[in-house]
């Protein structure tokens, strides 16, 4: 099965084609400038690279969310576009799912966290599972948005854990409140900050492939992003009522 994996939620946005759970080619870049600016020139260089058409894919994988608004909305519709097209399926993928995924620790549960940008942060627990060789990470409740005392409260409201994972692409924005996990209920052994790649492309790739075993596919009508908060316009709205 031939993949394209498409991430454009963050700035730090990527691009990889994939042959099964193989990544035969990728491309990303950190920058300031949304990554949906010049995720198309990325395309087609790609394309030209390695002689591929898009027709030539038998799946579209991309980060759903959380994210940049502008970015998710640039991603989704690229997909839903190149699906209708040429009639292909789509498998939605969490980002918080494709940084969990990448966790090399051998906790049996991870917590997914990004920076959210607004002093916040996004934030899922996965546990892990094996299954049919393959292991795999199921979310426990549902992915947040909130503040760091929000996370801290989140995660002391859970089950005492002997130890923990947090797996981010920026630590420094985990690393505070490490101490103040330690005084809660929670009171782990051990708690290991594992920084992973920001470059989600290639593991939301895998995992698309994944999802296409099990069928848990969309398509141009069903693809949908998954934003977890309100975009500034909206706040500024609410605001601007005075509710």
């Amino acid at each position: 099965m031939l993949i394209l994996a498409l991430d454009t939620s963050s700035p730090s946005g990527s691009l990889a084609f994939l042959r099964d759970k193989a990544v035969i080619a990728a491309v990303g870049t950190s920058s300031g400038e949304i990554y949906s600016s010049r995720v198309f020139r990325h395309l087609d260089f790609l394309l030209g690279e390695i002689s591929l058409r898009l027709e030539d894919f038998d799946l579209f994988a991309v980060a759903a969310g959380p994210g940049s608004f502008t970015g998710l909305r640039v991603g989704l519709a690229a997909v839903k576009g190149w699906a209708e097209v040429f009639g292909k399926p789509i498998a939605a993928v969490s980002a918080l799912e494709a940084v969990a995924a990448q966790s090399r620790c051998c906790s049996a549960r991870v917590i997914s966290v990004m920076d959210a940008r607004r002093r916040e942060l996004y934030w899922g627990v996965y546990t892990r599972r094996e299954s049919q060789g393959d292991t795999q990470l199921v979310l426990e409740n549902h992915e947040i948005a909130g503040t760091r005392d929000e996370f801290v409260s989140a995660l002391a409201s859970g089950e005492p854990a002997e130890e923990i994972t947090i797996a981010t692409p920026t630590p420094d924005v985990v690393e505070s409140t490490i101490s103040e996990l330690q005084n809660t209920k929670w009171r782990p052994r051990r708690i290991s900050v594992e920084r992973v790649s920001p470059i989600l492309a290639p593991e939301i790739g895998r995992l698309g492939w994944l999802r296409a075993q099990r069928g848990d596919l969309a398509d141009a009508l069903t693809l949908d992003a998954n934003y977890i908060r309100r975009s500034d316009a909206e706040l500024h709205l609410k605001g601007s009522s005075g509710s």
